[in-house]
C-alpha cells in the first residue's frame, strides 16, 4: 500500500488527469453556490455588455470561469429575457436588411459641425455598484457639449436608451443621430423615433470605438470626475448623485477646452444670442 502511493506521487498532476480522462483544471476551480437569479442576471448582462459580440455559450464559458456553476440553458433563457440574446441577432440581421435598402455609415467622418442640434451623440456606460452593475446611457449635443438626455437603470432595456432619447426631443430634434450598433441604439422602436422626427442616422463600424469618439470621451469624464470618486450606497443615490454631476456640474459648471473653457450651458447661450 505505501509502495502504491509512493508510486502515485511520483506522477504529475497533469499526467494523472491525461490518464483519467480529467480537465486539470476542476482540481483548482471552487465553484460559487448556485448564485440567486438577480446575482446571475446581473453579471451575465455586465459580461454582454463587456462582450457584446458573444452568445450564450461563451457568456456561459467566462461565468463557469469566474465560479458560477450554471446551464448553458439558464444563462440562454436569461439572456434571452433581458433582450440579450435572440434580439441581438434579430438587431443585427434586421440591420444588415435595411442596410441594403438605406445604407449606414459613419457620416461624422468629413462633417463640419458648426451648430446646436446638428449631431447628437449616445452610447451606454457600466457603473459597478456594491458587487453588482448598474447602467447609464447619455445623449450630447456635440457642437454644444449639452447632454440633452440621460437615464440610469439596472438592465440593458430598450428602454435604457430610448427613455432620454424622447426626454431630448421634447427640447429639440437634431439633424443626425450617431451611436455605435449596439443593440440598444438599433432596434425597432429606436430606429422609428428618430425616423418619425426626420433624423438621419449615423453609426460607427463595429470595433471601431474611436468613431464614436465624442461619445467616449464624455464617458471618460462621466467615469473620472464623478463614478470614480464615490462609492454609492445603492442605485437611487447613484441616480440622485450621477443626475446632479451631469445637469449641475457638467452642464453648467465644467468648462470645455473645446469651447474656448466655455461651459456648455454659456457656449449654447452665446451660440444662440
Amino acid at each position: 500500500m505505501v509502495e502504491t502511493v509512493r508510486n502515485v506521487s511520483s506522477y504529475s498532476v497533469r499526467q494523472i488527469c491525461q490518464t483519467l480522462g480529467f480537465n486539470r483544471s476542476l482540481i483548482y476551480s471552487h465553484p460559487k453556490s448556485d448564485p440567486s437569479q438577480g446575482e446571475l442576471r446581473e453579471k451575465i448582462e455586465a459580461l454582454c455588455l463587456e462582450y457584446p459580440k458573444y452568445g450564450y455559450r461563451r457568456i456561459r464559458a467566462l461565468l463557469l470561469r469566474q465560479g458560477y456553476n450554471v446551464g448553458t440553458r439558464r444563462v440562454a433563457r436569461l439572456m434571452k429575457e433581458a433582450n440579450l440574446s435572440v434580439a441581438v441577432k434579430r438587431a443585427c440581421q434586421t440591420t444588415h436588411s435595411m442596410e441594403r435598402r438605406q445604407p449606414w455609415q459613419n457620416r461624422l467622418k468629413t462633417l463640419d459641425i458648426c451648430r446646436c442640434d446638428q449631431v447628437w451623440v449616445g452610447d451606454i456606460t457600466y457603473v459597478r455598484l456594491k458587487g453588482r452593475f448598474i447602467y447609464v446611457a447619455l445623449l450630447m449635443d456635440v457642437f454644444t457639449r449639452m447632454i440633452r438626455g440621460w437615464q440610469l437603470s439596472r438592465h440593458l432595456t430598450q428602454t435604457l436608451t430610448l427613455k432620454p432619447l424622447e426626454q431630448a426631443l421634447a427640447q429639440s430634434v437634431p439633424e443626425i443621430h450617431h451611436s455605435d450598433q449596439g443593440v440598444q441604439y438599433l432596434s425597432s422602436a429606436y430606429l422609428s423615433t428618430l425616423r418619425h422626427h426626420g433624423i438621419e442616422i449615423s453609426v460607427a463600424r463595429r470595433g471601431c470605438p474611436w468613431e464614436n469618439g465624442y461619445a467616449e470621451r464624455l464617458i471618460r469624464t462621466l467615469k473620472e470626475e464623478e463614478v470614480h470618486l464615490n462609492d454609492y450606497h445603492d442605485i437611487h443615490e447613484a441616480r440622485e448623485r450621477i443626475g446632479q454631476f451631469i445637469t449641475h456640474v457638467y452642464n453648467q459648471k465644467r468648462p470645455h477646452s473645446a469651447l474656448g473653457y466655455l461651459t456648455p450651458m454659456e457656449f449654447q447661450r452665446e451660440t444662440l444670442s
